[in-house]
């Protein structure tokens, strides 16, 4: 039996569990690719500068942004009320749908709210908004807010109803107190959706935050892509948006280092 065994060979390894790895090489790789090709098609002139701008030009339109100091006024507006809205949105969301996943009495009315608004388009709601708080700061922050709300009960939900039950029923019957079991138990298991919804709800405001600006304000990167939009100034629109881009990016690295921070005993 041995000797059979020694002449089959080792038999290979099949449980990869598919666990795919990041490799940062090919990430940048495949980018700057992309923008070799972007910048040749615009320097050999298979593709109008008029209408798409180059890399090469964008970069010279944000050096000229950064110089004149343009660039900071717009990025301060817009950062200050994606901070805002986002985190006035997230901490009621948090507290609905925590509620929610944990008591009865709140259950069957954040379902009911949240089925009934959350299909509507927000960006639909931001002349409403207008209408109501006025074209200052008002309707920006409570537009960000309101589209951050309902992703972050509905994942903050999801999150605690997978906690494990078999946990808590552990708990209660050793005597654990109810804050310690949504403390220790309820928030930690519950923490990978909610970090999760947290991508979501960061890519939404920021979107929002485009709408909200460029149909009522004077500063922020919204307002700047549209004027150079109306401008037909394609170096500064899309200066603008890679502007937009980068803040997505920071955002998303945040957030990474945040998960790795916060569920490192996963």
């Amino acid at each position: 039996m041995a000797e059979q065994i020694s002449l089959q060979g080792r038999v290979p390894y099949r449980a990869g569990g598919f666990e795919p790895r990041r490799i940062p090489a090919a990430a940048a790789g495949t980018l700057l690719g992309l923008l070799a090709i972007w910048q040749a098609c615009a320097s050999l002139g298979w593709l109008s500068t008029d209408f798409a701008s180059s890399p090469v030009l964008i970069v010279h339109a944000l050096l000229a942004l950064i110089r004149s100091g343009e660039l900071w006024s717009h990025l301060a507006a817009s950062l200050r009320r994606l901070a805002i809205g986002w985190t006035v949105g997230t901490l009621m969301g948090l507290l609905v749908g925590i509620a929610a996943g944990l008591f009865t009495l709140f259950r069957s009315p954040a379902t009911a709210v949240v089925s009934a608004l959350f299909p509507i388009p927000k960006i639909a709601l931001v002349p409403l908004f207008i209408i109501w708080f006025g074209i200052g700061e008002g309707s920006k922050l409570v537009t960000l807010a309101f589209g951050v709300f309902f992703p972050t009960v509905i994942n903050t939900m999801a999150g605690v109803d997978g906690v494990p039950r078999n946990l808590i029923r552990m708990a209660q019957s050793f005597g654990v107190p109810t804050r310690s079991i949504i403390t220790k138990i309820i928030l930690p298991g519950a923490m990978p959706a909610i970090l999760s919804g947290f991508r979501i709800t960061t890519s939404t405001a920021i979107i929002l935050l485009v709408a909200a600006e460029m149909i009522g304000a004077d500063k922020g990167i919204g307002a700047f892509v549209l004027q150079a939009g109306n401008l037909y100034d394609t170096d500064n629109l899309l200066a603008g948006i890679v502007v937009l881009s980068v803040i997505g990016l920071v955002v998303s690295w945040v957030l990474g280092w945040v998960e790795r921070t916060l569920l490192g005993w996963r």
